[in-house]
C-alpha cells in the first residue's frame, strides 16, 4: 500500500489510508466514524511514531495509554481496530514482527452502570405514564419500541403501510439515518435477519390502526425535522422518573422487551428472530445472565421431577 521507507511512514498516516483504502465504502457510515475517532486518538496519543518504531513495547505504551482514560472493553475494541491495519503492515513487509502478539489490555475500573432494563412491574408502570393522546408523540415512540424490540433507528423509519392490521404484524424493511444530517432518509437495515415481521398484540394494533389514519402512508411517523437520540431518552427518562422506576434509555427498553420475553418462557431462537439478530449467539451473549438464572429454574424443575419417579 505504501512504497516509502518505514522510518518515514508514520503510524497514524499509514491506519488513514489504510481505512479510507479498505474500509470507505465497504462498512457502515457508523462503523467508519469510529474507525476516524480510532484514527484521531492514534494522533493523540503517538502524533510521531512510526512503523519502524513501532514493536511490542511501543505498541504496548500506545494501549496503556489510551486505557488510563478507557474502560478494558473500550480498549480492546481500540486494539482490533489498529491490529487489522499493523497485520496488513506486517504482510507488507513495512515491519518486520507483529508487535500486536501476546499484548495486554489494560482499563480504567467501570464506572456505575446503569440499570439496562425494567421488569414487568416497572415496565407496566411506565407504560401507565404515557399519554396516548391522537397526535404522534415520543410517547407513541416508547410504547411500539418497548412492544416489538425495534432499535431506535427502526423504529424511526416505521410508516403506516408497514403495519399490518389484519394479521397485527409490522414489517420492519429499513432503518432511518438520523446520525447524518447530509443525508437524513431511509437506508438499509443492520443486516439481511434485520428484516422480518413482527407480531403485534392486538390492543397496541388497535391503538395504532387509529393513529394512523390520517398520516401519509409512505412517511415515517415519528421523524418531523432533525432527530436526536438524546430527545427521545430524555422523554423517556421524564417518564421514568414520573413512574417511579429506574431510568433506562431507549436502548434500554429493547432489552426490557427481550427479558421479559425469555422470563415468559420464549425460546432464544423466537427471541433472537423478533429482535433481527443475526444468529442465536448474539442473543445468547447479550441476555447470558438471564439465561443462567432461567437455567437453574429448569434444574429446580428437572430435580422435582426426579424425585417424583421414585
Amino acid at each position: 500500500m505504501n512504497s516509502e521507507n518505514p522510518t518515514e511512514i508514520r503510524f497514524g498516516r499509514y491506519f488513514y489510508d489504510w481505512v479510507n483504502l479498505y474500509k470507505v465504502g465497504a462498512v457502515r457510515e457508523v462503523t467508519l466514524r469510529k474507525y476516524m475517532i480510532t484514527h484521531r486518538r492514534l494522533l493523540e496519543l503517538a502524533p510521531g511514531l512510526t512503523l519502524a518504531d513501532l514493536d511490542r513495547k511501543s505498541y504496548q505504551q500506545l494501549l496503556n495509554d489510551y486505557a488510563e482514560t478507557h474502560e478494558k472493553q473500550t480498549t480492546m475494541d481500540f486494539h482490533h481496530q489498529l491490529k487489522s491495519a499493523v497485520l496488513d503492515a506486517v504482510d507488507e513487509g513495512l515491519i518486520d514482527r507483529d508487535p500486536t502478539r501476546k499484548i495486554v489490555i489494560k482499563g480504567k475500573s467501570p464506572g456505575l452502570k446503569k440499570p439496562k432494563y425494567l421488569n414487568q412491574f416497572e415496565l407496566h408502570a411506565l407504560l401507565n405514564s404515557l399519554d396516548l393522546g391522537p397526535d404522534v408523540t415520543w410517547d407513541w415512540f416508547i410504547l411500539l419500541v418497548a412492544k416489538t424490540g425495534l432499535r431506535f433507528a427502526e423504529a424511526l423509519a416505521v410508516t403506516p403501510k408497514d403495519f399490518d392490521f389484519a394479521r397485527q404484524t409490522l414489517s420492519i424493511s429499513k432503518t432511518w439515518n438520523y446520525k447524518d444530517v447530509k443525508h437524513q432518509g431511509f437506508q438499509p437495515t443492520k443486516n439481511r435477519s434485520s428484516k422480518r415481521r413482527i407480531q403485534i398484540d392486538w390492543q397496541t394494533i388497535m391503538q395504532f390502526s387509529q393513529l394512523v389514519k390520517q398520516l401519509p402512508d409512505d412517511q415515517p411517523m415519528f421523524v418531523h425535522g432533525r432527530i436526536f437520540n438524546s430527545t427521545a431518552n430524555y422523554h423517556l427518562s421524564q417518564h421514568c422518573l414520573a413512574a417511579q422506576v429506574p431510568v433506562i434509555s431507549i436502548h434500554g427498553l429493547r432489552h426490557t422487551h427481550a427479558s421479559l420475553l425469555l422470563y415468559a418462557g420464549v425460546s432464544i431462537a423466537s427471541v433472537a428472530r423478533r429482535l433481527g439478530h443475526s444468529n442465536m449467539t448474539t442473543t445468547q451473549q447479550t441476555y447470558l445472565h438471564i439465561i443462567h438464572e432461567l437455567e437453574n429454574q429448569d434444574n429446580d424443575k428437572v430435580m422435582r421431577y426426579l424425585a417424583g419417579l421414585n
